[in-house]
């Protein structure tokens, strides 16, 4: 519904849910949402080891899937950026936050997925999303939020992540240049094409 019902009344023209992706987005979505947005739920408030062991397998051996994916591909659905993205890039912003520790999804952290972690900055950084994305907020929510996980509330000081860091993700497939806009990628193909000149 928000993707276009508001076009009308001068909401930016921007479809991450077009009509020939459709089918492949709600996919991707459905691959996802099981083994990682509900994932690490699964892992955290599970109520056995045996449960625990399957949530938590299954979680990363998703992620290790995705890791494989965006090794190759810029999003999710390929070289466009679509609503799946969106769905995945809630849960990887919370996850070394929140997820990792509190929840036990502690095989990895998300920043040794080097492509998981290199995507989920770049999404961190497209137009105002850094601005609705508050570290702070999410710790409190979960550590102080969640007694059941967590009785005293205590909010951990770490750890301390750097959404801002440049990503690579535009080059996908070439010689990787950091790049945060379209012009930094063309000022970065431009000096790769002299360097090789």
């Amino acid at each position: 519904m928000f993707n276009s019902e508001f076009d009308d009344l001068g909401a930016k023209k921007i479809d991450f849910y077009p009509k020939a992706l459709q089918s492949e987005i709600d996919r991707v979505i459905d691959a996802i949402y099981q083994p990682i947005n509900n994932g690490v739920y699964r892992s955290g408030f599970a109520t056995s080891q045996r449960a625990y062991n399957e949530a938590v397998t299954t979680l990363f051996s998703a992620l290790e899937q995705w890791e494989a994916i965006l090794e190759n591909q810029r999003y999710l659905c390929g070289d466009r950026l679509t609503l799946a993205d969106w769905c995945l890039f809630t849960t990887l912003f919370r996850f070394d936050l929140a997820y990792h520790g509190l929840f036990k999804c502690n095989i990895k952290r998300l920043i040794d997925f080097p492509n998981l972690w290199n995507y989920c900055r770049e999404l961190y950084q497209y137009a105002n999303v850094r601005s609705v994305c508050r570290a702070d907020h999410v710790q409190r929510l979960y550590y102080a939020g969640l007694s059941e996980l967590n009785p005293a509330g205590v909010i951990p000081a770490g750890p301390a992540i750097d959404f801002e860091q440049l990503h690579t993700r535009g080059l996908i497939g070439e010689m990787a240049i950091p790049c945060r806009t379209k012009h930094e990628s063309q000022v970065g193909r431009e000096r790769l094409r002299k360097s090789r000149s």
